[in-house]
């Protein structure tokens, strides 16, 4: 999967932010090997014709929230309408359609029980155009920040250059996070531009820029955020992209998890509550890649009991690595 217009040094800029997302340009130029200014105007023109986005992500559970997957089926023509509904709140992180045109699978992180309640009981199943809704909860996602399809291109050198990405602090099972007054307006520009200066954060925030750098250094460590790189289908050349539904023998859901989270196929993987006890993100060059997906490293994994594959036809929001959760 392939851009010819996606050249080597492209993909080492991407690949440099896939590591360390709010480096100086001064920091991609040397790892890369270009000019400052060269360094900058690559990133610019990325961001102008190949989508690319470095984006600040909270890890909800951290702080208690859940991430739901919500699947409708709607009405035949209602699909388009509902889906820009849902990308109009706040609270749903991306939003896609599939199977024709009928199928719109979005997530929502739910902060409280009320908040979640609103939309499953209250807000979607008033309307007379969605026939079904099933929504699974996100238990816990395998697949690494730094997807493989994009993060390939820097030689041991040039990792060397950077160092090691300093670990969250963060351990499963630990107790909750707290955010403090003002964080919410941090995150949420951080959600709309990771790599915004911490004059602009700053600004926004009306905190001083040591304030700024510190709390986003201090809300990493705990794992409340983390940086993520969002770039265009075209530009890494995805041609065909789907979600797999698997359901997955229990004993082997762990081993399944982690194996699909090392293909480079897959940006995306997660055990969910559900019938379907895993769902990945796919991507591929063409139907001829997913065939062989599916017959090849997907079938080789023991435990895997069925696969539902739904194609992807249209994005409507996107956050997050490929427009993925």
């Amino acid at each position: 999967m392939e851009n010819p217009s996606f050249d080597t040094i492209d993909r080492q800029i991407v690949h440099v932010l896939t590591i360390e997302p709010r480096a100086s340009f001064r920091t991609i130029a040397d790892v890369v090997g270009v000019s400052d200014q060269t360094a900058a105007r690559r990133y610019r023109r990325l961001r102008e014709s190949a989508g690319l986005r470095v984006l600040g992500v909270v890890r909800g559970y951290r702080l208690g929230w859940v991430d739901w997957l919500v699947r409708l089926q709607t009405m035949p023509g209602s699909a388009d309408a509902i889906a820009e509904a849902l990308a109009r709140r706040h609270d749903t992180r991306w939003i896609r359609l599939f199977s024709g045109g009928t199928e719109i699978v979005c997530v929502l992180q739910a902060r409280t029980a009320e908040q979640r309640n609103s939309l499953f009981l209250r807000g979607l199943p008033g309307s007379r155009r969605i026939v079904q809704i099933s929504a699974h909860a996100n238990l816990h996602t395998f697949s690494p920040v730094a997807w493989v399809g994009i993060a390939n291109a820097l030689s041991r050198a040039q990792l060397a250059k950077l160092g090691a990405a300093p670990a969250p602090r963060h351990v499963p099972g630990s107790e909750i996070v707290s955010l403090r007054p003002g964080d919410d307006l941090l995150l949420a520009e951080l959600a709309r531009d990771g790599r915004a200066s911490n004059a602009e954060l700053a600004a926004a925030t009306h905190w001083h820029e040591s304030t700024v750098r510190r709390r986003i250094d201090e809300l990493y460590h705990d794992g409340v955020l983390y940086f993520d790189v969002d770039l265009g289908d075209v530009a890494v050349g995805v041609g065909v992209s789907a979600m797999l539904w698997l359901s997955v023998e229990p004993a082997r859901l762990d081993e399944v998890g982690r194996a699909l989270a090392g293909h480079a196929q897959i940006p995306f993987v997660a055990a969910m509550t559900g019938p379907n006890n895993l769902v990945a993100s796919a991507v591929f060059g063409d139907t001829q890649q997913l065939y062989e997906y599916l017959t090849g490293p997907l079938a080789a994994l023991a435990g895997v009991r069925s696969v539902e594959t739904a194609p992807i036809i249209g994005t409507i929001k996107r956050t997050g690595s490929l427009g993925l959760l």
